[in-house]
C-alpha cells in the first residue's frame, strides 16, 4: 500500500473528533446522548483514540488448545470416550472425577499423556490418591470453590487448607475455579476480583516457591468484547499480585462458556452464543477453551452435542484462523480501555476486600453471597424487561415450540436444604423463571 495514500491525510485528535460529534448533536448533551454505563459500573464512549489511553498493558502472546470435558464415573467409558474425542480433534482432555475409587491408569489406557494435555478435575480431596498421580497430568482440586459452591469444605476449613498446601508442593499446580462467580450473576469486575482475592487466600495459605503453575477455571459470557477485556484484566491483574509474592509461576486460563444466558427454548440458539463466547475466550487470551453443547443444561451426554461442541472450536481454529494470530486484541483502543477500566476497578474492589478481612472472612459473614445477589437481580430485571435479550425466550419466541417431554435433566436451581457453614452461591440462569411458565401452559 501506498506511503502517500496515510500522508494525504492529517491526524485527527480525540479532542478534534469530539468536538465534530457535539456539533452534529446540535445541543444534546455528549454525555447523556452518547456514554451509557454498564452493570460493572464502566462507560462506554462512542469512539477510542489513541491520545485517551493513559498505559497500554502488554499481555503475552497465548496459543490455545480445543479441550473437552468428560466425567469419569466410569473409568472405562471415560477413557473410550476420551480416545475418540482425541481422534476427531481435541488436543485437551479434562477429566471429572467424583470420587478416589477411579482407576486413572484405565482412564489414561492408550492415551499419550505427552502428547494430548490430560486434567484431573476432582470432586472430593485425598492425598493418599493424588500422590499415586504422573507429574504430567494436571491436578486441580479447589476446596475454596468447593465451599463457594456447597457452602461446606470437602473436610474441614484446617483439614482443606492444609492437605491443598501439601497437594501444592507435591503437584506444583494451584487451581481457582471462577466459573461459579460467573453463572451465578456476579459482574465482570466482580468476577475479576473475586478470583484473584480466590487466589490471594491461597498464597497466603501455601510455600508460594512450589507454585509452578496457577490455573484459573472462567466462564465466558455474551458480551463479546467485555468478556475479551475480562480474560485480559484477569491475567495483568495476576501478574501484579503474583508480582508482590515473588511468585513467578505460570498463569493458565480454562475458559468455558456460561451457563447464565443458555436456554431450553429454541434451544439452537445456544450454539450461536456459545460460538461468540468461544471467540472471545479465544481473543482474550485462553490457554484451553472447553466448549459447552448446546443442550448441556437439559440433557444427559451425549455425542451429538459433544461432537457439535467440539467442531465448533474445530471450526475456529481451522477454517477460521483463530490460531493464526497471537493476540489479535492488541492495538484496540476499545479493547484496551475496558482492559484497564477493569484491572483498575477491579483493583479497589480486591483492595477493599482485603482491608476488611479478605474473601474467606466476607464470605463467612455472607457479604460476597449479597454483592452477587444484587449484582444478579439487577441483570434478571433487565432481561426481564427485555433491556437483556435472549432471543426465542423473551424475545421472538415460538409458541409451538415444547419442551416438556425432552428434559433429561433438571434444568432449573434445586431447592434442596441442607446445614451449611456459609451460604452457598448459586447458580441461576436468566430464563428460568419465563421457563417454568411456559412449561407449566403446555398441553
Amino acid at each position: 500500500m501506498s506511503k502517500k495514500l496515510f500522508s494525504d491525510f492529517e491526524p485527527v485528535s480525540a479532542k478534534a473528533w469530539k468536538q465534530k460529534i457535539q456539533v452534529d448533536l446540535k445541543g444534546a448533551d455528549y454525555n447523556d446522548t452518547l456514554v451509557w454505563q454498564t452493570n460493572d459500573g464502566i462507560n462506554v464512549k462512542p469512539f477510542y483514540h489513541q491520545d485517551t489511553l493513559e498505559n497500554t498493558l502488554h499481555i503475552k502472546p497465548q496459543t490455545w488448545s480445543i479441550g473437552q470435558i468428560i466425567f469419569a464415573q466410569n473409568a472405562d467409558a471415560a477413557n473410550k470416550k476420551a480416545i475418540n474425542a482425541i481422534e476427531k480433534g481435541a488436543e485437551t482432555i479434562k477429566f471429572i472425577i467424583p470420587n478416589n475409587e477411579v482407576s486413572i491408569s484405565e482412564l489414561i489406557n492408550n492415551i499419550d499423556i505427552h502428547a494430548t494435555n490430560i486434567q484431573l478435575e476432582l470432586l472430593f480431596l485425598d492425598q493418599n490418591w493424588i500422590s499415586n498421580i504422573d507429574q504430567n497430568i494436571s491436578i486441580q482440586v479447589d476446596p475454596i470453590h468447593q465451599l463457594v459452591k456447597t457452602g461446606n469444605w470437602f473436610s474441614s476449613l484446617d483439614k482443606d487448607l492444609a492437605a491443598i498446601k501439601d497437594t501444592v508442593a507435591h503437584t506444583g499446580c494451584l487451581t481457582i475455579d471462577a466459573t461459579t462467580y460467573q453463572n451465578a450473576g456476579a459482574n465482570n469486575v466482580q468476577q475479576i476480583a473475586y478470583t484473584v482475592l480466590h487466589a490471594n487466600e491461597y498464597f497466603n495459605i501455601v510455600d508460594v516457591s512450589t507454585i509452578k503453575k496457577v490455573v484459573f477455571n472462567v466462564a465466558v459470557g455474551t458480551n463479546y468484547f467485555f468478556e475479551i477485556a475480562k480474560l485480559r484484566a484477569l491475567r495483568a491483574l495476576f501478574d501484579s499480585i503474583a508480582s508482590e509474592y515473588n511468585i513467578s509461576a505460570t498463569c493458565v486460563i480454562n475458559a468455558i462458556p456460561s451457563k447464565r444466558n443458555k436456554t431450553i427454548y429454541d434451544y439452537n440458539t445456544n450454539m450461536l452464543r456459545t460460538t461468540t463466547e468461544c471467540m472471545s475466550a479465544v481473543l482474550g487470551g485462553a490457554n484451553t477453551v472447553f466448549n459447552l453443547p448446546y443442550d448441556a443444561i437439559y440433557h444427559k451426554d451425549n455425542a451429538f452435542g459433544e461432537r457439535i461442541a467440539r467442531n465448533q472450536l474445530l471450526v475456529l481454529k481451522n477454517e477460521s484462523y483463530f490460531n493464526a494470530v497471537n493476540n489479535p486484541s492488541d492495538g484496540s483502543y476499545y479493547i484496551e480501555s475496558l482492559t484497564n477500566q477493569l484491572a483498575e476497578n477491579s483493583l479497589d474492589l480486591f483492595k477493599d476486600i482485603e482491608a476488611n478481612g479478605g474473601l474467606l472472612k466476607q464470605l463467612k459473614e455472607g457479604t460476597i453471597q449479597k454483592k452477587i445477589k444484587e449484582s444478579a437481580a439487577k441483570e434478571q430485571q433487565q432481561f426481564d424487561e427485555q433491556k437483556i435479550i435472549l432471543l426465542g425466550t423473551n424475545k421472538h419466541p415460538n409458541k409451538e415450540d415444547k419442551m416438556k417431554n425432552d428434559l433429561e435433566l433438571f434444568p432449573f436451581v434445586k431447592t434442596n436444604p441442607v446445614k451449611t457453614l456459609i451460604e452457598p452461591i448459586i447458580e441461576k440462569r436468566l430464563a428460568e423463571k419465563l421457563e417454568q411458565e411456559r412449561l407449566k401452559t403446555e398441553e
